[in-house]
């Protein structure tokens, strides 16, 4: 199991690494990264290979391994590639910008329980790992009830443009970025390496218990990352409401006739397809009854960090 262990150690390290994202010990057990290197991507891994990556086995590797001692460096509890020290005080920066950042999704948050057809609303992209800069946006992933997603986003879409925080143009920092929608079924058309860190990383604002589920629908997750384990308790920063519950139930009986949905699932779904956005290469847009996903310039974001990660990782791994 060391050998493996040590393997996985330093392709976790060297994928935050391109990330600009320094490690606590606890951080490398818990977002273990487990692939196959001879391809970078993960396998399906027999009853045997379900080992038991333990914490105290993490740290004592990093703390005496000399293959890891050789590549990565350490300060202040924080692990990293050597001669990356610099990470260390951007991260803290940008811990302190990120916790700035999510008092703003907070206060959108609160509104947002009153949207009919909401049933999740959670932090994700850079804002998630307190990863964010001064100029980032706020990326959310929103989910809805199954058959109401086309209905769900207008909603949510129009709330936050109303209350002057949805991202457009060069509205960028500090707006919301609404760019992913999924339904209850919580079916994710992306399993590589990158959805899995941006899903583990996920972070609830409010959810009444649907992340629960979320979590327990993508147990793919556990394919490149061993250590991922499902909540047991809700976690949500922000609870739910008499006041939120009845508003969202009312809401959801003057807009329960399927002809909305379909009507707005037809202008959207043209909308989106007649957009240029749609059409950049390197893009990566989704639109179905089940996701709704829109990263025109998507090569920037995965592909480009799997590249990066791909060429430290084969100098390390030679």
């Amino acid at each position: 199991m060391s050998d493996k262990l040590v393997q996985y150690i330093l392709t976790t390290v060297v994928y935050y690494d391109v990330m600009d994202y320094p490690m606590t010990s606890f951080e490398v057990w818990k977002y273990l990264i487990r692939i196959n290197n001879a391809q970078v991507t993960a396998k399906g891994w027999s009853a045997e290979e379900q080992e038991d990556f333990s914490l105290a086995n993490v740290i004592s590797l990093l703390e005496t391994h000399e293959k890891i001692k050789k590549y990565i460096d350490s300060k202040q509890g924080y692990y990293f590639l050597r001669g990356r020290a610099e990470l260390l005080e951007k991260h803290l920066e940008r811990n302190k910008i990120s916790e700035k950042k999510i008092k703003i999704v907070l206060a959108v948050a609160k509104v947002l329980r009153f949207v009919p057809y909401v049933r999740m609303v959670a932090i994700a992209g850079r804002l998630a790992p307190k990863n964010a800069e001064k100029s980032s946006d706020l990326d959310l992933l929103v989910a809805v009830k199954h058959g109401k997603i086309f209905t769900g986003r207008l909603l949510v879409t129009i709330l936050v443009h109303v209350l002057g925080k949805r991202r457009y143009g060069r509205k960028i920092t500090d707006r919301i970025c609404l760019n992913h929608f999924i339904t209850t079924k919580f079916s994710i058309a992306a399993r590589d390496l990158f959805s899995s860190h941006e899903y583990v990383f996920l972070k609830p604002v409010f959810d009444n218990d649907f992340f629960l589920l979320f979590q327990k629908n993508n147990s793919w997750i556990q394919d490149y990352r061993p250590n991922f384990a499902q909540a047991v308790d809700n976690i949500s920063l922000l609870k739910d409401s008499s006041i939120s519950r009845t508003v969202r139930k009312i809401g959801e009986k003057l807009l329960k006739s399927s002809w909305i949905e379909r009507r707005l699932g037809d202008w959207q779904k043209n909308k989106i397809a007649k957009n240029p956005q749609s059409q950049k290469i390197g893009g990566l847009i989704l639109c179905s009854d089940e996701e709704l996903a829109f990263w025109p310039n998507f090569e920037k974001q995965g592909p480009a960090v799997f590249e990066k990660f791909q060429a430290k990782l084969r100098i390390i791994m030679e």
